[in-house]
């Protein structure tokens, strides 16, 4: 347990207090909400590395913080020579994830500040970045709740993917940030939360948030989302996004791109909420996509326990592809994309 003095809750999954970065260990959840306390930028690698946080906008804004203990620890061994000892703690966080964008456009962003400042101690400036950073995501997440909402014709019941609450966000969150301001609204009366396996951020992160916030959720296995359309209930299925190519191609959590194809089939509407640092306009399609595999252990064993014969070989892509096609609609602080194309790409991001 930290010595961070305040209680755990969604909405605080990354703090920074008296110089020091405190993450909401995800991979305890729901059983014990608990900090953990980071000195060092290679510690905060290894955070986003192991999943201690996870989710695109949350992992950017974790990666900000740790460019700021990157910058202090460059200063105290190097003092005026700092840009040269800050490299390794750069590279150290920029490998830490390859699909999530949001980690390269903070890193982007923080190191032109690190070109721009002269060679005292760069820590209160840096500091001062990553607090802009982390305060935009809560803000970008809060005017996509409400862009969200407005699309959405109720009292409905909607299906989400993975996690996209305030765990996986600076504050709020993006598709959970949606259905929040929806609910609040009487546009949603259920959410249907799918398990999401190998790794079951939908049954310990976002039920946990759901219930946190006095949403009605109901879990369910992911193979269930097809009979639940069938029934004529659920108006949109509603995610968040890891990156999302210039043609409007979106990659997001595995099983969302047959999640998509089962809402075509049976007309149910999909929404893809996140930030515009999600977007990255230099790659022309999904298929220019990284999509990072991870260990076999995540789906051999269940629950601590292993349920695979010895032996048997495994595949284990954390993402999916959605193409941009099967998007209604992809919502973002600086206004809503229907029907996804390069063009109007183009014209948010130039807007």
């Amino acid at each position: 347990m930290s010595d961070l003095p305040i209680n755990p809750t969604p909405d605080d999954a990354v703090r920074w207090h008296e110089g020091r970065l405190y993450l909401l260990d995800q991979r305890l959840l729901p059983e014990r909400a608990e900090f953990v306390g980071y000195d060092q930028a290679a510690e905060v690698a290894h955070a986003i590395r192991t999943m201690v946080v996870r989710g695109a906008p949350a992992i950017g804004v974790t990666a900000a913080y740790g460019v700021v203990l990157a910058g202090h620890a460059a200063y105290k061994l190097a003092g005026a020579d700092w840009k040269q000892a800050i490299g390794d703690d750069l590279e150290r966080l920029a490998a830490a994830r390859p699909t999530a964008v949001n980690l390269f456009w903070a890193l982007q962003r923080m190191r032109r500040l690190i070109a721009h400042l002269e060679h005292g101690d760069p820590t209160e400036a840096l500091l001062a970045e990553a607090i802009r950073i982390h305060e935009e995501d809560c803000a970008a997440s809060r005017r996509i709740g409400e862009l969200g909402a407005a699309l959405i014709e109720g009292p409905t019941e909607v299906i989400t993917h993975c996690n996209a609450g305030a765990l996986a966000t600076g504050g709020y969150g993006t598709a959970l940030g949606v259905i929040r301001s929806a609910y609040a609204q009487g546009k949603i009366i259920r959410v249907y939360a799918d398990e999401t396996r190998p790794w079951l951020q939908g049954a310990r992160l976002t039920a946990w948030e759901l219930m946190q916030d006095g949403i009605p959720v109901s879990l369910q296995a992911d193979c269930a989302a097809a009979s639940l359309m069938a029934t004529g209930r659920i108006g949109w299925v509603i995610v968040g996004a890891d990156r999302i190519a210039a043609n409007g191609d979106v990659a997001n959590k595995i099983g969302t791109y047959g999640l998509a194809i089962l809402a075509r089939y049976h007309g149910v509407k999909v929404m893809v909420a996140a930030p515009t640092s999600t977007i990255d306009l230099t790659l022309a399609s999904g298929q220019g996509i990284p999509i990072e595999e991870r260990e076999p252990t995540e789906v051999l064993n269940c629950g601590g326990r292993r349920v695979a014969p010895e032996g048997c070989e495994v595949r284990n892509p954390v993402f999916d592809v959605t193409p941009a096609v099967l998007v209604d609609a992809i919502v973002t602080e600086r206004g809503v994309i229907e029907s996804p194309n390069p063009a109007r790409l183009r014209a948010l991001m130039s807007d």
